[in-house]
């Protein structure tokens, strides 16, 4: 019988609390766990930039966290009847540059304070690769579906990714003492740049990373990546376009960090809460028989405890949920 590749994962210390409030922030990957964490209850501010891949965009995007900088009118471009910002995602694009502007300086500011108290910052790093303005050699987050000619890809060296993390958490370091980093590596493959090329990109974040981790007693390994290419390594895994990872790898990837980085009562609370979300988002065909009623009641009455009990959650849209017919 075949079985999968042991891995050991080092929990962090301390382990997360239920109270605790995470900033996630970097590739699709940090999407996929921030909205299990969300449905634990967990206090999360996911992607302030939307999603980032590379580490030179995640670095300038905290930095700017911390400055609380807002952008100006003239920070944005406009292309194709679209106002955009090369640090930030086409989800904060729009037809209105003013409008535009302000999304953006409300997504920063509330950045600002959130990182201010959070007790943990995870960074999901996707790609070695970055790209650079040709004009004026400034780098990007997003291309914006701009001309290929406008930009030059390059490769990032251990040395350049390092540099700029160690910059990022002694200013963190500053600016919240208490903040711990959970950094991962996001296991979507990126095969647009080549499946050398993404092993070499992969290898250098791999490389950074740890370094960060064996130099700095607050930040912490979790080895998404190794997780779902070394110990799940099967094509079942993955959706059809044989790159990201389905729901049953994000689920494996989440059960692990469920177990290896949740405190006893943390686990038991976020089971609680699941179990409340879930039965929250259950679409019911029939809301007018007994049965829904009473089951109706009962989950109003748990919230109703829960409130007592869990008084930093909110159960606003549960009980909206719930009121509801």
């Amino acid at each position: 019988m075949i079985t999968a590749l042991p891995i050991h994962i080092l929990p962090p210390q301390p382990l997360l609390q239920h109270t605790d409030k995470l900033m996630l922030i970097g590739s699709c990957f940090t999407e996929h766990i921030g909205k299990r964490l969300s449905d634990a209850k967990f206090r999360v501010l996911e992607n302030p930039n939307g999603i980032l891949f590379n580490p030179l965009s995640v670095v300038k995007s905290v930095q700017s966290y911390m400055e609380a900088a807002p952008v100006a009118p003239s920070d944005l471009f406009f292309l194709n009847e679209i106002w955009n910002h090369w640090d930030f995602h086409t989800r904060f694009s729009g037809t209105d540059q003013a409008q535009t502007v302000q999304i953006i300086n409300r997504s920063i500011q509330e950045a600002h304070t959130y990182l201010k108290e959070a007790d943990w910052l995870m960074i999901t790093l996707g790609s070695a690769f970055q790209y650079f303005l040709q004009e004026n050699d400034r780098d990007v987050a997003n291309c914006h579906r701009a001309p290929g000619q406008w930009f030059e890809k390059r490769l990032l060296s251990i040395s350049v990714i390092t540099q700029a993390l160690k910059e990022m958490i002694g200013q963190l370091k500053a600016f919240n003492p208490s903040l711990k980093i959970i950094f991962t590596i996001s296991p979507v493959r990126h095969i647009r740049d080549g499946v050398v090329e993404n092993n070499r990109s992969k290898a250098r974040l791999i490389e950074a990373v740890h370094e960060m981790v064996e130099g700095y007693e607050h930040c912490f390994y979790f080895p998404a990546y190794e997780l779902v290419i070394d110990v799940l390594r099967d094509y079942r895994y993955y959706d059809i376009d044989m790159v990201h990872p389905n729901f049953a790898a994000t689920g494996v990837v989440w059960d692990q960090f469920f177990q290896s980085y949740l405190g006893e009562e943390a686990r038991q609370v976020a089971t609680r809460m699941l179990e409340l979300t879930t039965a929250a988002n259950h679409k019911v065909r029939f809301p007018e028989t007994q049965a829904y009623e009473k089951f109706r009641n009962s989950q109003l009455q748990k919230i109703a405890r829960y409130e007592k009990d869990y008084s930093y959650i909110s159960f606003e849209r549960e009980k909206a949920v719930f009121t509801s017919l």
